[in-house]
């Protein structure tokens, strides 16, 4: 296996278009690629694969077999923890060139890669493959005349379909706990984002994963995601992305085997200030953070910020100045905040959100402006916007990109109705300093996790997932998400 890259060298052997993920399949593969090119400025960093249906039958033929055969299942936990382990430790030494590949594949900042998403990878895997031998089964409280146990056994063949805005970190969500529990895994990356996927499971098989046990299918998802969700022989999709794809997924399904679907979707996550909290420099920046951290490209964005009137000229007016700080540009400069939007069609969707904005009324604060003479074109500077009442586009749908909506409230009441006054219920976040509010706001709000005086989604030992069309079927990270990739089995024997 190649020593680690520097962010220097995966920079520039994308420069080069040399930089290439394909299907890691056991089986006979298609050969067949597509260009992949990077939102910092367009230009083809290298070649993808375009996979197929028939790909996905041998992927899963493959990680059928090995799952009967046991190659992985029936390992011991402890022999499962020390594979998981060296993988960890593999990925650990390659963090760079891991980070690297994310920041030009997906146009996220490099420090942001560097700091955030790969730590995080990393505590995900060191954490699961921690956890191999630290899960048990029960016996339950029979009478004399019978003895009972319920065991958890893996849901067989698994496939992990990833969103495009943290590739390396939602692989990590999915295929670690997904692995632990003795399941075959099938990767489908998203086809704007394969690079660190590819990486990752080279690395695995140089641990020990058995390639069967552990395969990737590149491709479009009309083509390879369409075809996982209706392949009679999945047993279980793990999904993130748009709520309108993971409806496909559940149709997918009930046209199928039934197979379990987990489902994390979208958001549109309030704020809220009341008029007891610190305008401080702690409160401006966790408000930034949770509004444009990741470009807004993230699904528990903090996009729509609640405040009371009281507060809110004081905010607008340390978040202004905080923005300063916020630097937009070419993302492999570690200086830099923000980087481009994805691909032309979702930075069309994004400004489209902008007019939209300015069309319904809304008070366009600070921000909206492209840089369209920079790169590919596909920067938009973050953007506040006031006096968005309830009824408008940008306090209802999810953006998924740059732009804040500032509503300003009266009343507690009125807060919570309007945090709830959504079809999404991910994440929420608030500011207060009296702990009776605190503890009766985080009940009433609807939302699968609510932080309070700070932006946070909690850390690997904490569920993530959402309310509503945010998502259900199951949770990533934590303990919980081992449920959804086991089965529950009751054996009684009669004495």
């Amino acid at each position: 296996m190649a020593n680690p890259l520097s962010k220097e060298a995966v920079f520039e052997l994308a420069k080069q278009g040399k930089l290439f993920a394909g299907n890691l399949l056991v089986g006979k593969s298609s050969t067949a690629t597509m260009p992949n090119t990077t939102p910092i400025d367009n230009s083809v960093i290298g070649r993808i694969g375009d996979g197929t249906a028939e790909d996905v039958d041998v992927a899963v033929a493959a990680a059928r077999a090995c799952f009967h055969e046991g190659a992985w299942r029936l390992q011991s936990p402890a022999e499962r923890k020390r594979v998981m382990q060296a993988w960890a430790g593999l990925m650990q030494e390659h963090a760079e060139e891991l980070a690297a590949l994310d920041c030009i594949d997906a146009g996220k900042p490099i420090a942001e890669c560097l700091n955030t998403d790969m730590p995080a990878t990393l505590d995900t895997f060191y954490w699961y493959a921690e956890a191999v031998d630290k899960v048990f089964g029960k016996v339950t409280p029979t009478g004399p005349d019978a003895l009972s146990w319920i065991v958890k056994e893996p849901i067989g063949v698994v496939a992990a379909v990833l969103p495009w805005n943290f590739p390396a970190q939602m692989f990590a969500w999915k295929v670690a706990p997904a692995l632990i529990t003795g399941n075959s895994v099938i990767v489908k990356p998203a086809e704007l984002t394969s690079l660190s996927a590819y990486r990752m499971i080279e690395l695995a098989y140089e641990a020990g994963v058995p390639k069967a046990a552990l395969q990737m299918v590149c491709g479009r998802g009309e083509v390879v995601g369409e075809a996982i969700g209706r392949h009679m022989d999945i047993d279980m999709v793990s999904f993130t992305g748009s709520t309108e794809v993971g409806r496909y997924f559940l149709n997918y399904a009930a046209q199928s085997n039934l197979k379990e679907i987990v489902l994390e979707c979208g958001g549109k996550s309030p704020q809220i200030i009341f008029e007891d909290a610190e305008i401080n420099e702690h409160t401006v920046n966790n408000v930034l953070a949770a509004a444009f951290w990741n470009m807004s490209e993230n699904c528990s964005c903090g996009s729509r910020l609640l405040v009371h009137s009281s507060k809110k000229e004081e905010l607008l007016e340390k978040l202004v100045a905080g923005l300063s700080a916020w630097k937009i540009g070419d993302p492999r400069d570690e200086s830099v905040s923000l980087g481009p939007m994805i691909e032309q069609a979702h930075f069309d969707k994004v400004t489209g959100y902008l007019k939209t904005a300015q069309d319904e009324g809304a008070k366009l604060v600070t921000g909206g402006k492209v840089q369209s003479d920079f790169g590919s074109g596909w920067y938009i500077e973050p953007t506040i916007f006031d006096g968005v009442t309830a009824d408008m586009t940008l306090f209802q749908e999810e953006v998924f990109g740059p732009l804040l909506a500032v509503t300003a409230f009266e009343t507690e009441e009125e807060a919570v109705a309007l945090a709830n006054n959504s079809l999404y219920g991910l994440a929420a976040s608030f500011y207060t300093q009296d702990l009776k509010r605190a503890c009766r706001v985080a009940n009433q709000i609807q939302a699968g996790m609510v932080s309070i005086n700070g932006f946070s989604e909690g850390d690997i030992t904490t569920p993530f997932g959402g309310y509503k069309q945010s998502g259900f079927g199951g949770r990533d990270k934590g303990l919980e998400a081992l449920e959804q990739y086991c089965q529950t089995k009751t054996i009684w024997i009669v004495n």
